[in-house]
């Protein structure tokens, strides 16, 4: 069986691969990225202390997000929060 040549023009328009963004930046990355770098410097025995009211997202988002990230590239930290912080720290297991 011979293969069919399509002859119908296509109904997306294309680009080259080249031009084509690579990665991707989430609605949290912003957010997601300045807890990494604060947690770069934390001092062991500390935690971040951060406001729910100043997320821009539900504690559980921003959680999820901050797993992805953190599996990605191999780190552990832990989370907890209360009535009014999400706090955040590198786990024994990283220290």
């Amino acid at each position: 069986m011979r293969a069919r040549k399509a002859t119908a023009e296509a109904t997306f328009k294309t680009t080259e691969i080249a031009s084509v963004p690579r990665g991707r930046k989430g609605k949290h990355h912003a957010i997601v990225a300045a807890i990494l770098k604060d947690l770069e410097g934390l001092e062991p025995g500390h935690a971040l202390k951060i406001p729910l009211v100043e997320l821009t997202d539900t504690t559980v988002n921003i959680r999820s997000a901050l797993n992805r990230a953190t599996r990605k590239l191999a780190r552990d930290v832990a989370t907890a929060t209360d009535d009014n912080f999400l706090y955040i720290w590198n786990s024994a297991a990283a220290q």
